[in-house]
């Protein structure tokens, strides 16, 4: 039989998606399972988004431009420069989502054994685009003690060898909702410029910010242009997680010439989902203060039922719509699977992601789970309260 590649046996699985199938069987026998496992939005996705697909006058579903068209890149711009990052429509790479964004921009930067410095836990995924990509993660940890800010920047210097291409970080983060302060980017930035190296940022969840705290981006730094790479989508802005559609945005013309010539390799972005994606940039400003509003009374509520556990230790998020939760047990992987597999209140349970899958260091992250408060409130009380009884049941 034929042998699969080391890189595909070296792939890590999505601590997200992994428990899908027990989640799957435990409907199946009737039980009503509480996703607090993935982040997709349960707020409507804008009216005008929907209907640009719906009352389009397309005879040719034909390709588009392989950098996305012209016409969506300069609303893009325009959305940029109301938020005050100046940038302009050949500074952008329209891309199949972020995670496009992620693996082109990975690409881009780091060659074979490459080294991109992230502070863990983060997206768990970008484990998974480094290894497709051939990059190594070097991890600098951050911790729940700390609300999970940003180390001290000599963690991150001493890091740094010959082979350092980038320092790569999520602003709001996920799974920890920290939001980083302009001293933590502004001290980013001097260090990335001190060494010639690229600083990436995930900036999807840029929106969603508490208790009047104002997002930094890295596009706003002066002297950071031939340094800094954004990475964006209009999944989680706009609820559009289905659209596949995400930016690849950076001053510095090499990094987006080259980045182009991947792009090239597929060909071009989904056309209808362009489409949507333009109709979303009219959203209203009122939008998204009554998304924050809900987001903000969301996060409010699940901390207050999580704090109510005994042994629980919860960071408390700044942005976008996860936190991190240490649970008094041991695993949560096993945690989580039994509480598909085997635990019920009222013929219900819940699911979470386990938080090991976010850490890149081995034995961190194994006795915490992320949750997304992404569901109603009174779900997430709900969610909590059985996950309470779970840990009673567990322990004992």
């Amino acid at each position: 039989m034929p042998s699969v590649s080391n890189k595909g046996l070296s792939m890590p699985q999505s601590p997200i998606r992994k428990l899908v199938p027990f989640a799957e069987n435990a409907k199946k026998k009737g039980v009503k399972v509480i996703h607090l496992n993935i982040g997709q939005p349960d707020i409507k996705t804008p009216q005008q988004a929907l209907d640009a697909v719906k009352n389009n006058t397309i005879n040719v579903l034909e390709y588009s431009r392989t950098e996305g068209s012209e016409e969506f890149r300069t609303k893009i711009a325009q959305y940029y420069v109301k938020n005050n990052i100046p940038v302009s429509a050949s500074d952008i790479i329209v891309t199949t989502g972020g995670s496009e964004a992620l693996a082109f921009a990975m690409n881009t930067v780091a060659d074979t054994d490459d080294e991109i410095i992230i502070p863990e836990p983060f997206y768990a995924n970008y484990n998974g685009f480094a290894t497709a990509c051939g990059v190594k993660v070097v991890p600098v940890v951050s911790k729940l003690e700390d609300n999970f800010a940003l180390p001290p920047i000599e963690d991150f210097e001493k890091l740094i060898t010959p082979r350092t291409k980038a320092i790569l970080i999520c602003n709001p983060g996920n799974p920890t909702g920290y939001l980083y302060s302009k001293e933590e980017i502004q001290k980013l930035a001097s260090l990335v410029k001190k060494h010639n190296i690229f600083l990436i940022a995930d900036e999807v969840y840029r929106e969603f910010t508490y208790d009047n705290k104002v997002h930094a981006s890295i596009l706003k730094e002066n002297g950071l242009d031939d340094h800094a790479i954004i990475i964006d989508s209009v999944s989680k802005r706009y609820s559009m997680c289905g659209a596949r559609i995400g930016f690849l945005v950076s001053k510095n013309k090499e990094f987006i010439a080259t980045a182009l010539k991947f792009a090239q390799a597929r060909l071009s972005p989904p056309t209808y989902a362009q489409i949507a994606s333009e109709a979303a940039l009219d959203t209203p400003d009122s939008y998204f203060e009554e998304v924050k509003t809900e987001y903000v009374a969301r996060r409010n509520i699940l901390i207050a039922e999580l704090e109510k556990i005994k042994g629980i230790k919860i960071a408390r998020p700044q942005g976008a719509f996860y936190c991190i939760a240490e649970l008094p047990i041991k695993d949560a992987d096993h945690f989580a699977q039994w509480l598909l597999e085997d635990f019920r209140v009222d013929n219900e349970t819940v699911m979470v992601a386990p938080a090991a899958g976010f850490y890149a260091t081995e034995g961190l992250g194994k006795n915490q789970i992320r949750i997304a408060y992404v569901l109603d409130q009174d779900s997430l009380k709900r969610a909590v309260h059985i996950l309470g009884e779970a840990l009673k049941s567990y322990n004992g």
